[in-house]
Order: C-alpha cells, then sequence, then structure tokens
C-alpha cells in the first residue's frame, strides 16, 4: 500500500467515527496525514515527497493501531502523538495541558499588539500559561523582554519548563505558580497576555469528548458557580491596573463569548484584534481604560 493510499483510508474511518476535529487539524484528511508521518517519523510537512512510498505490513499495522487509538478514545491527536504546533513553533504537549490552540499566538505572529507597545516594553506576563506555548512565543517576537508564565497548575507548569528548555528560553521566562494575579503578587508589567478558562456553562455540557479529554480547570469560567463564563475574567479585570505600569496593555482571549463579556462589561471600553476566527474573540484593553471612572462593576 502506498501512503497517500493509507492516509486516504485512515482518513476514510476517522471521519466515518464521527471525530471532532479542532486541537490542530480541521478534517480527517489532515488529522490522518498527521497521525501517519508522525507513526513513520517523518517529517509533517514532508507528503509531498513520501506519498508514493511503498508501506509494508508492520508500517500498516502500526498506523491502524494509531488510528485505532484515536477513535476509541477520542483523545486529542496531540496526545497520542505528544506534540503540537502553533504558529510553526512545536510545542510539547500530554494530559496535563490543553492542546496550544490560543488566538493570541496570531496577535504575535502578526504584530498585531505591537503598536500598543513602545521601547519601556520589558516585561511580559502569560498569565494561564499552561504549557508556556504563548510565553515562548512573546519571547521570541520581541527578543529584549524577560516573560513571567503564572498558572494555577503544578502539573501546567511543569511541561511548560520542558517548553521553555526545548527552545531555549530560561535565562528569559521564569514561571510562577499561583491563583490567577495572585501568582505575581507585587510584581508589575508592561504587557499582560492571558488566555483563560472562559467557556459558558451552557457550551461546557455540549463540548465533544475531545475537549473532555483536556483539563477542565483551563476550559471552563464557571469555577465559581457561575454561568457566563467569566468567573476567572472579573476578579482578572478588578484587579489588572495593578499589576499594569503606566501605558501598559492587556490582550485577552474570550474565544466565542462576546455577548457574555459586554454583558459583564458594558462600560469598559476595549479594542477587538483581527483573528482568523474573526474581530471579536480577542480584545486589548489599557491600563487607563481599566481604571477610567464607571468602567467596571464593583467587585465580585
Amino acid at each position: 500500500m502506498k501512503l497517500i493510499d493509507c492516509i486516504e483510508s485512515q482518513a476514510a474511518r476517522l471521519a466515518q467515527a464521527g471525530l471532532f476535529f479542532g486541537h490542530g487539524t480541521t478534517n480527517a484528511f489532515d488529522e490522518a496525514a498527521w497521525l501517519v508521518l508522525w507513526r513513520l517519523e517523518l517529517p509533517l510537512d514532508a507528503l509531498d515527497d513520501h506519498e508514493q512510498r511503498e508501506l509494508n505490513g508492520a508500517e500498516v499495522a502500526a498506523i491502524a493501531a494509531l488510528i485505532d487509538e484515536r477513535i476509541r478514545t477520542r483523545k486529542p491527536a496531540a496526545y497520542l502523538t505528544g506534540e503540537a504546533w502553533l504558529q510553526g513553533v512545536p510545542f510539547t504537549v500530554d494530559p496535563r495541558v490543553i492542546v496550544p490552540r490560543s488566538l493570541i499566538a496570531e496577535c504575535l505572529a502578526d504584530a498585531t499588539i505591537d503598536p500598543w507597545l513602545s521601547e519601556q516594553t520589558h516585561t511580559v506576563l502569560d498569565l494561564c500559561t499552561g504549557n508556556g506555548s504563548l510565553a515562548v512565543l512573546a519571547a521570541m517576537a520581541w527578543p529584549e523582554v524577560q516573560v513571567t508564565g503564572a498558572d494555577l497548575s503544578d502539573d501546567a507548569l511543569a511541561v511548560a519548563h520542558i517548553n521553555i528548555a526545548r527552545h531555549g528560553l530560561a535565562d528569559r521566562i521564569q514561571l510562577a505558580q499561583g491563583d490567577g494575579l495572585h501568582a505575581v503578587t507585587g510584581q508589575t508589567f508592561d504587557l499582560i497576555l492571558c488566555n483563560p478558562p472562559y467557556v459558558n456553562a451552557e457550551a461546557m455540557a455540549a463540548l465533544p469528548p475531545e475537549y473532555l479529554a483536556e483539563p477542565q480547570l483551563a476550559l471552563s469560567g464557571n469555577a465559581a458557580g457561575g454561568h457566563d463564563g467569566m468567573d476567572f475574567i472579573r476578579p482578572l479585570l478588578q484587579q489588572a491596573a495593578a499589576h499594569m505600569n503606566p501605558g501598559a496593555v492587556l490582550v485577552l482571549e474570550i474565544g466565542h463569548e462576546r455577548d457574555f463579556f459586554e454583558a459583564a462589561f458594558p462600560h469598559l471600553d476595549v479594542v477587538w484584534l483581527p483573528t482568523s476566527a474573526g474581530d471579536d474573540q480577542v480584545l486589548l484593553v489599557t491600563r487607563d481604560a481599566l481604571t477610567a471612572p464607571g468602567a467596571l462593576p464593583g467587585p465580585a
């Protein structure tokens, strides 16, 4: 069997199984290509070079077993391969962290945030850092800054340590453990990046198994008993200005929760940043906007 025929047959199996694709691929063929190339230890961007390669029986069997595991467990493919890519950069992942897919990565790569920065931008906080991917991408985007990655989960920070070492950035990225901004008590920053848990309760109840395989702590925005996904974001915005230097900005991902966000913060002046998923999923807010009279509701 040729490699390309193997991919097509395995893609048909994935499609027939009714899997969800959204952790690095968007369709059955791309997911099958990823898993087949990974199992054969071939570069993931080298399909055209190897598509006519003849596979032996052992290779076909190993591929089928991997596809069987994907179908049986409904785990994201990244958990099976131990790796995910964000803006072309590889990251180690496992079930201790969600699969990196933050749209903030696009804003870093496209320099969308840069107009709000200056020569005085020296310190960056990646809050809810997870596997450390945004911290790494920020350090790569701005070689002159120091980055702090903070997270509540010790397990996530252990994976972040791996990725920081993998990319040789231990001298520029430090990690801190704690609940929200309590992880960096007494510290201030020129830029805060945050991809927090924000999924509302109704959406959480409807998530496919692939998402349920991820740490729910990093997804559900209802940990304090709310329903609108804003439980983490409310105290964050109340406390953020105290951790921001003059002229600092906060970049916040809220996914599909704009309606809930605007209902919770109707008087807050924000800038919506363009992404491939739309212009209403990542926002930027300045320190001045956070401290404007009446911008925020009373403390939660």
